[in-house]
């Protein structure tokens, strides 16, 4: 038995360490340049790193599990953090606005993907990718729906690509427009990012406040994705696309969210030690920063180059409509 979990380790072992040795280096980097924050010095040297020293293919099991798993674990232990008097500050606008957002990219991905010669399936999976969770997401949908793995994996670089430009952007236009606005700096975040990485790490370059409430409008997303999920199945079935008994027809919500959302009612029924919000938020600051390092170490900027310009024009058109809109929403909402 210890032999087996230790081959399921070894292989993990070698980007595990580098992942969490740029983490450090972040962390040691931002004692000199406080205003950076160690979660984004931990990207940025990342990103360097992995375009240039470290491309080697045995250091990929252990940045996607870090990139993955950690930040997995990290959102759990948010939750420790988090009450439901925290949720209600969203209140019933930041819902609506999570709706309203949703909607919009959903028809709006859509719309322009079948505009620009995409097949249905493709143009699906962009918009549920886009309007939920990013590559979670659209492993979601593909199978509903469906769709071939080259048609997933094409849709996906697309999908991270847009997200890692609105990750390094978003934060920049969030400071500009609201200012000290907490929650409408992290609903812009937590309502427009893709993936719950670039979500923490947008957020991260702010401040670990906006980590956290953008994480709120963020996991308030990802719930809807038994919905986006359903609605794409009986697209696909009406349209012929796919049989009805062909189709997988439920999709749980993920293990993280729930695990958030039952700590979360734990700690907001409970009184629990100070130790345990502190002890949890120290780990969680731990596994974000060596994740985010992960997803640096990851980026890979050829995969990008070579989509062409029609998929590029498909991510910045629906970036933009995203972006747009999402400010319009606060704006209307006040949030």
């Amino acid at each position: 038995m210890f032999t087996t979990t230790l081959n399921k380790i070894k292989p993990i072992l070698p980007g595990l360490l580098l992942s969490l040795a740029v983490a450090i280096c972040g962390k040691l980097l931002a004692l000199f340049m406080p205003k950076l924050g160690g979660a984004t010095l931990a990207i940025l040297l990342g990103i360097i790193l992995g375009n240039t020293l470290f491309k080697q293919p045995v250091l990929a099991a252990g940045t996607k599990f870090s990139e993955s798993r950690l930040l997995e674990y990290s959102v759990v232990l948010l939750g420790f953090t988090v009450t439901f008097q925290t949720i209600g500050e969203m209140g019933i606008k930041g819902l609506l606005f999570i709706v309203l957002i949703m909607t919009t990219v959903l028809t709006g991905g859509y719309w322009i993907g079948r505009k620009l010669g995409f097949n249905e399936k493709m143009a699906m999976m962009m918009a549920g990718g886009n309007a939920v969770c990013g590559s979670s997401a659209i492993g979601a949908i593909a199978p509903s729906i469906e769709a071939n793995d080259e048609e997933k994996g094409q849709i996906i670089t697309l999908v991270n690509l847009l997200g890692t430009v609105m990750m390094l952007s978003l934060p920049f236009l969030g400071l500009s427009l609201f200012g000290d606005a907490l929650l409408s700096k992290s609903a812009l975040l937590g309502g427009t990012l893709q993936s719950v990485g670039q979500v923490v790490a947008g957020a991260s370059l702010i401040n670990p406040e906006t980590v956290k409430y953008a994480m709120l409008f963020k996991i308030t997303r990802i719930i809807f994705l038994v919905v986006v999920v359903f609605i794409f199945e009986r697209k696909a079935q009406q349209d012929g696309l796919v049989t009805a008994k062909g189709s997988k027809k439920k999709f749980p919500i993920p293990w993280y969210v729930t695990s958030f959302l039952i700590f979360c009612v734990i700690n907001s029924f409970f009184s629990l030690p100070p130790l345990f919000s502190d002890g949890a938020h120290f780990i969680s600051t731990w596994f974000e920063t060596t994740a985010l390092a992960a997803i640096g170490l990851r980026l890979d900027f050829r995969k990008f180059l070579k989509e062409g310009p029609r998929f590029l024009l498909y991510g910045l058109s629906v970036g933009a409509v995203q972006t747009v809109a999402a400010v319009v929403f606060i704006f209307l909402l006040h949030i």
